[in-house]
């Protein structure tokens, strides 16, 4: 005789098991974001090369151009666009996992499957568009001639990526729970991104800033280690392992009480939604 235990799901558990057994949902909901993010838009994929393309172009004019920003070395194009490639990434996937709960509320409401499918899948669609970024990045890198040891910045970039989707991960379940319950989040989501643009060196090198209390806090960002882990390969030194320390301890934080939170509200999402 077979006994079934039913017991509160472990909120601390990302639950593999059973997002295994659902695997064929994260092809589904992340295809079809993808599909109806550039549905009926005339250059359609092509926006993925164009969007940082033109923030690089505006950035590299204003800051590097006419404020004169320093760039530790490398040509202002080079260093921004290094820092736009994971900013993208975050803002692109926490814009979308913050929304993602009330945007699949018809879903939610019909039919059971663990709902932490449905940030991730957000997630990985910010993944999508990284990884076409990264043909106009290397473009970039050929065209200022600059010559990387491959090995570091292939262990490097995937360092980077990790603290950044731990990260965005993270706050993209904290955001999408809260959203189910509190609406107000829809507007504090695209503030909160625009905020932390200017505390994150993504225009401008940590190095520059010289109060040791807001230097501090800025290296409790977690993109601030993985931007500046990223440029180490470019300017071919040694990176900052203490900043990319925190930085990975503070995603991994983020990512554990995101979910927590998650996990411990998911029981009523259908109810709410």
């Amino acid at each position: 005789m077979i006994e079934y235990k039913i017991k509160p799901a472990d909120r601390f558990s990302l639950g593999l098991n059973e997002l295994w057994q659902y695997k064929e949902l994260f092809y589904f909901f992340t295809w079809r974001d993808i599909k109806v993010k550039y549905k009926q838009t005339f250059l359609g994929f092509a926006w993925v090369i164009l969007q940082p393309l033109i923030m690089m172009l505006l950035f590299s004019y204003f800051f590097g151009s006419k404020l004169n920003v320093p760039s530790e070395g490398i040509p202002y194009p080079v260093f921004v666009f290094s820092g736009l490639l994971l900013w993208n990434i975050f803002s692109s996937g926490l814009a979308t996992a913050g929304n993602s709960m009330v945007t699949h509320a018809n879903i939610i409401k019909k039919i059971y499957f663990p709902r932490l499918v449905i940030p991730i899948s957000s997630v990985l669609v910010a993944l999508f568009d990284f990884l076409i970024s990264m043909i106009l990045y290397v473009v970039i890198l050929l065209y200022f001639s600059f010559f990387i040891n491959p090995l570091f910045f292939i262990g490097a970039l995937l360092i980077a990526i990790l603290i950044t989707v731990f990260t965005t991960l993270g706050a993209g379940c904290l955001f999408s729970a809260m959203n189910v319950k509190y609406r107000d989040f829809r507007y504090v989501i695209p503030f909160l991104i625009q905020s932390l643009l200017f505390i994150t060196p993504v225009i401008y090198p940590i190095s520059i800033i010289e109060n040791v209390a807001v230097k501090t806090v800025l290296s409790l960002n977690p993109l601030a280690g993985a931007i500046s882990l990223l440029r180490s390969c470019i300017l071919q030194q040694s990176p900052d392992w203490t900043l990319v320390g925190v930085s990975f301890i503070s995603s991994v934080l983020i990512l554990i009480g995101g979910i927590s939170y998650f996990k411990k509200t998911e029981s009523y999402f259908a109810d709410i939604a």
